[in-house]
């Protein structure tokens, strides 16, 4: 400090000294200047205005509250479109000019009388019936490109009841039916697939509350439990769609009952759509989101109480055919080919 003294205070400028000093000093009040950056500090108050955007954008994924659904959900990707459609079966047209939409996540049933093209409906989202007309997409993709993506359930065949394979041998062939024969060797990494697969096996046995008759002969239990299997074996491969064509059929009132509120549940709790074909509609009514009404080579679609109307079930089945509503508000129709229909909301269980 000494030394750098005798240069500040050397000479005749003993008097601009000050003045030099005093430019230090406010040279030195300059750097106090930059010790403003605690302005920085009030500015950072800013971004904890700016943190509430950030617990908005949690919502965001936690807002696909079905975990099913894949990178093509959303408004612009419904799970099925049928633009100007038409079906032709040797020489003869089944339906045409067909034009509806299912949402992802609904619940639909196609209902109509026999021979009017319910299943060809079904086999066109599949992409095993080409169409004469228009084009069909299924989870945003064309017709037949959906893949593992989707689950079918054929029309049901009875079991020989002398039939020695097992319900759980039956529900993974929905995982490894194009597969035959002993695996190839693949070490540790195949035991690991196979651990995983007979996971998923018993998962969705367990989902359809089949795991206390999975191990029996399929031939060797009821209809009920036979459907429930099957559905068991169309969700193996954790499908986005399923595709149930009359699996009500030929079962008894208390079994319809229960394997209806079984595909309600599965469809509410994972999201997965769930189309299905049926003739009596009183077992599923109160559990659908949208009906498809097929008859003499048209469709019509929409919510139940906005299809099931007099005129437009009329004019579907070119008979008179009147739509009532009864005094605790059920809807029931009079005059058609199928059973009379009562209907209810779905989630909130009050008729519609």
């Amino acid at each position: 400090m000494p030394r750098r003294e005798p240069p500040a205070s050397s000479g005749p400028q003993s008097s601009d000294t000050d003045p030099t000093a005093t430019s230090q000093q406010s040279a030195r009040s300059q750097p106090a200047a930059p010790a403003q950056p605690a302005a920085p500090p009030e500015l950072a108050a800013p971004p904890e205005l700016a943190a509430p955007p950030e617990p908005a954008a949690p919502p965001e994924p936690a807002a696909p509250s079905r975990p099913v659904l894949g990178t093509n959900a959303g408004p612009d990707h419904p799970a099925v479109r049928f633009e100007d459609a038409a079906v032709t079966l040797g020489g003869r047209t089944i339906w045409s000019r067909v034009n509806l939409e299912v949402g992802r996540g609904e619940f639909v049933a196609v209902l109509g009388p026999n021979g009017v093209g319910k299943s060809t409906l079904i086999k066109a989202m599949l992409g095993i019936l080409p169409l004469a007309e228009g084009r069909v997409t299924v989870l945003g993709r064309p017709a037949g490109g959906s893949g593992k993506d989707i689950g079918y359930l054929p029309q049901r065949r009875n079991f020989d009841p002398n039939l020695r394979v097992r319900g759980i041998d039956i529900v993974r062939l929905g995982s490894d039916g194009d597969r035959w024969g002993l695996p190839f060797p693949g070490g540790a990494s195949l035991f690991a697939g196979a651990k995983a697969q007979q996971a998923r096996i018993d998962e969705v046995i367990e989902l359809v509350g089949a795991g206390s008759f999975a191990h029996r002969p399929i031939g060797q239990v009821s209809g009920g439990e036979q459907q429930r299997l099957l559905i068991a074996q169309a969700l193996v491969r954790r499908p986005q769609m399923l595709l149930l064509d009359e699996p009500l059929d030929s079962l008894d009132l208390p079994n319809q009952a229960s394997v209806a509120a079984l595909i309600s549940e599965i469809s509410s709790e994972y999201g997965i759509t769930v189309i299905i074909v049926a003739h009596d509609v009183n077992p599923i009514l109160s559990y659908l989101d949208g009906v498809v009404y097929v008859a003499r080579g048209g469709a019509v679609s929409g919510p139940p109480e906005r299809v099931i109307t007099s005129e437009t079930l009329s004019t579907l089945y070119e008979t008179p055919i009147e739509v009532l509503r009864t005094s605790d508000g059920r809807m029931v129709v009079v005059g058609q080919p199928e059973a009379p229909a009562h209907h209810a909301d779905r989630h909130t269980g009050h008729p519609r």
